[in-house]
C-alpha cells in the first residue's frame, strides 16, 4: 500500500479492561483495522491518565492497575479512517477518538523489491 504525503492519524483512547465480542477492545480494534486493510495500527499502554469521569488510572494504584489507559493509533487516508470509525464506534462505550492531519515521511516494509540489491 502506498500512502500519500498527506494522511490522517486516528487515535482511539480507551481503557485496558474495555471489552467487545468477548475480547479486549484494543485487540478487536486492531483486527478490524487489519481486515479493512488499513496501513497499520499500534497499541500504546499508558502509565497514567484520566478520562471523562475524571478518575485517575495509574500503574501505581493496585486496584486500577488492570485498567490503564490504552491508545490505538492508525494512519491512513481520511476516507478510509472514517469508514473504519463507522464500523467500530458502536463498540466503544467509554472513550474518545481524535483525527488529525499527518505528513507521512516514509512508509515501507523493509523488504527488498525483486531485482534490486
Amino acid at each position: 500500500m502506498e500512502l500519500l504525503n498527506e494522511a490522517y492519524l486516528l487515535r482511539i483512547f480507551i481503557g485496558e479492561s474495555d471489552k467487545t465480542e468477548g475480547q479486549p477492545l484494543y485487540e478487536w480494534l486492531v483486527h478490524v483495522a487489519k481486515r479493512q486493510e488499513l496501513a497499520g495500527a499500534t497499541v500504546l499502554r499508558g502509565m497514567m491518565g484520566f478520562g471523562s469521569r475524571s478518575r485517575i488510572h495509574s500503574s501505581k494504584i493496585l486496584r486500577l492497575s488492570q485498567d490503564l489507559p490504552i491508545i490505538v493509533e492508525i494512519v491512513d487516508t481520511a476516507n478510509r479512517l472514517n469508514a473504519y470509525l463507522a464500523l467500530v464506534e458502536p463498540h466503544i462505550n467509554d472513550g474518545m477518538a481524535t483525527l488529525e492531519k499527518a505528513e507521512v515521511r516514509f512508509y515501507r516494509s523493509g523488504e527488498s523489491e525483486q531485482g534490486q540489491g
